[in-house]
């Protein structure tokens, strides 16, 4: 069919007014999307360089990524990635996941809010349909470097907790308090007179830093060889209220 033909003409005005079918889609909620995206990946194929560098020249996407002003909110985030999260890199970028249970809305809602504040763009929840897990997210350039959390599987990440928490009680406490949330249970049964507060992982020297993190505090932490526990009524008590167990602020 001729370019000049009535019918050619009107068929391209159509395909101009059809929505294109990867709008709103991404490779972690669409197969073909992510295939694509594997493919440009091994191919070095940089689809968005000149798009990503105008928005850059227009102020729309960062070009720079200061480090982290320290405080607080994110020494518990630091304890949050250390216990329940995962960095993985990309070829342009790196993705922070935290995973949770889906019975704590609060925390969701908490987490969810504080990497949205650190990374100055909104996190993704995802719900997973076939279990309580809900996963939070988000991509952004030198996330590793910025946490000095290194990226992959935490279970042999022998950094620990930042030096800089150590310096400073309250850090440590928020630390603390972002590890236990995320890894860490509260069990009391008043019938036997039984406490428990326990932080469970599978990182030695995750655990080697909770230990000695507690004992800083003034606490008496018993040892296992996957899990650090407070016992004593007393201690459970004091720890909880420390740390403010399953307790949220979110500003504004």
């Amino acid at each position: 069919m001729p370019k000049s033909d009535k019918r050619y003409r009107d068929w391209i005005l159509s395909l101009k007014k059809r929505q294109s079918w990867i709008k709103g889609k991404t490779k972690d909620t669409d197969e073909r999307v992510r295939k694509i995206s594997e493919t440009f990946r091994k191919k070095k194929i940089d689809n968005f360089l000149k798009w990503r560098q105008e928005k850059q020249k227009q102020g729309i996407i960062r070009s720079t990524y200061p480090a982290f002003k320290r405080s607080g909110e994110l020494a518990f985030l630091i304890g949050m990635v250390l216990g329940d999260g995962n960095i993985g890199k990309f070829l342009r970028t790196e993705r922070l996941v935290v995973a949770l249970n889906s019975k704590y809305p609060l925390l969701v809602d908490y987490v969810s809010y504080i990497m949205t504040k650190f990374f100055e763009k909104e996190a993704i929840v995802h719900r997973v349909k076939t279990s309580n897990c809900v996963r939070i997210w988000v991509y952004q350039k030198k996330i590793s470097e910025r946490l000095r959390i290194p990226s992959g599987n935490k279970r042999w990440i022998t950094s620990g907790i930042p030096k800089w928490v150590w310096q400073t009680r309250k850090y440590l406490i928020e630390c603390l308090k972002g590890l236990f949330e995320a890894e860490g249970s509260l069990s009391i049964h008043l019938p036997t007179c039984t406490y428990n507060f326990s932080f469970t992982n599978k990182n030695q020297k995750l655990l080697d830093d909770v230990e000695k993190a507690l004992r800083n505090l003034g606490f008496n932490p018993e040892i296992r060889s996957d899990r650090i526990r407070l016992r004593k009524k007393k201690e459970v008590f004091i720890f909880k209220d420390l740390i403010r167990f399953r307790e949220y602020k979110i500003a504004g």
